[in-house]
């Protein structure tokens, strides 16, 4: 049997394949591969066949039939065709690259690209996922060694392409645990939502320099997140509870964050929020939301003031993992198969306990932990980073009837 490989291209339109394809009928041939891909009105179809007899007649014919639609096409015979045709497919990419760029440049593609061919990585394919708010390429590429240490050496390479290029890359072993997450897990101060609550309540009190001086000295280490929490807590006391419904109410939605949540809940995903902020601002989030489970800090009021004290067991870096396990537990999904997103190195133990952990426009304690860092303030790159794309997303909102927005 001898192979054919036929490559045809041109505007995209009904019929072309069809017409290729009774071409192809007519002389027999056994179909060995197919591949199609259309940009911007653009048509590439690949065919790859086997003929027992006659592979020149096969080629007339098919340049005959493509003319008749108006397609250019290349027919490639037998060793004109180059690697061996009939040898086993490979078995699948090794990795997914999801690229984000406001905007994406040339130039930056052009770095990953060389620096995937550094390391003998091959690209097996290349699909946009997303136009906005952030243009977003998804590839798919085979590392020539499949080791721990080759996809170590992937990932940096990629890293210190993306600190350089201004780029997010994120970077996952291909296969089904990519499609396989089932729960996400939200921090909820300057990430699910623009701001820092407690600084909020501050303003109220008058004192919100003196808590952003105790929030500095836990970033930079000399506080740990429970100190810091009772004394800042404690700059609150006098407050009347009514405050806590008014802040609740300026609350500000980062970008991107009810599409991401109404997007993830259509795929079936358990979303929640873990946060070392106040339980009793975050249940509006929750109930706005829709969201499935919610772990945060209570603060005491006694005859509608606040007393300055938190009760209960505090949120802080280890207790958001600790919360992670038990929802997880609790709707029976393996950690593996947990997102969990954060901005802050109290968010560090719970990025590690989840199977996929997403620093957020994060402090650089995190990103060094995190699986992959998103630098635009756009939530909904979280999409894009699990395999979702813009147009999956928008058409899901036509169809249950929500406007497409955009500025």
């Amino acid at each position: 049997m001898t192979p054919v490989l036929i490559t045809t291209t041109g505007p995209d339109k009904p019929g072309v394949t069809s017409v290729l394809f009774a071409a192809l009928t007519r002389h027999g041939v056994d179909l060995l591969d197919v591949e199609q891909v259309v940009i911007r009105g653009q048509l590439t179809l690949g065919v790859l066949v086997g003929v027992d007899e006659d592979p020149e007649g096969l080629q007339e014919a098919v340049e005959q039939a493509m003319a008749t639609v108006s397609m250019r096409v290349e027919v490639r015979v037998g060793d004109e065709i180059g690697e061996d045709p009939f040898a086993p497919a490979r078995q699948g990419s090794t990795h997914i690259a999801v690229i984000l760029g406001r905007p994406l440049t040339a130039r930056a593609f052009t770095d990953v690209a060389r620096g995937l061919a550094g390391l003998g990585a091959n690209i097996d394919a290349i699909r946009r996922i997303a136009d906005y708010p952030v243009t977003g390429l998804e590839i798919h590429l085979s590392m020539p060694h499949d080791t721990e240490q080759a996809d170590d050496q992937l990932r940096a390479a990629l890293a210190d392409i993306a600190s350089t290029g201004g780029l997010d890359i994120a970077v996952e072993r291909a296969g089904l645990a990519r499609r396989a997450k089932r729960l996400i897990v939200f921090d909820v101060d300057s990430t699910l939502i623009q701001g820092e609550v407690i600084e909020m309540l501050a303003a109220h009190a008058g004192v919100e320099p003196r808590v952003r001086e105790i929030t500095e000295a836990a970033m930079r280490g000399e506080l740990n997140f429970t100190e810091s929490l009772e004394r800042r807590v404690a700059l609150l006391e006098g407050l009347p509870a009514s405050v806590l419904d008014e802040v609740a109410e300026t609350i500000t939605l980062t970008p991107g964050a009810r599409t991401t949540v109404r997007t993830l809940k259509r795929l079936g995903f358990r979303c929640g929020v873990v946060s070392g902020g106040f339980r009793k601002i975050i249940d509006k989030i929750v109930d706005d939301l829709g969201l499935d489970f919610a772990a945060a800090n209570e603060l005491e009021i006694v005859d509608g003031t606040l007393t300055g004290r938190v009760v209960g067991e505090v949120v802080d870096r280890a207790g958001k993992a600790v919360a992670l396990r038990r929802f997880a537990d609790s709707y029976g999904i393996p950690l593996a198969q947990c997102v969990a997103v954060g901005d802050g190195a109290n968010d560090i133990d719970m990025l590690r306990a989840a199977g996929m952990g997403v620093a957020f426009n994060a402090k650089p304690a995190l990103r060094e932990v995190a699986d992959t860092a998103l630098s635009h303030p756009y939530l909904d790159a979280v999409l894009f980073v699990l395999g979702v794309t813009r147009a999956e997303v928008e058409a899901a909102d036509a169809a249950d009837g929500l406007e497409l927005v955009r500025p």
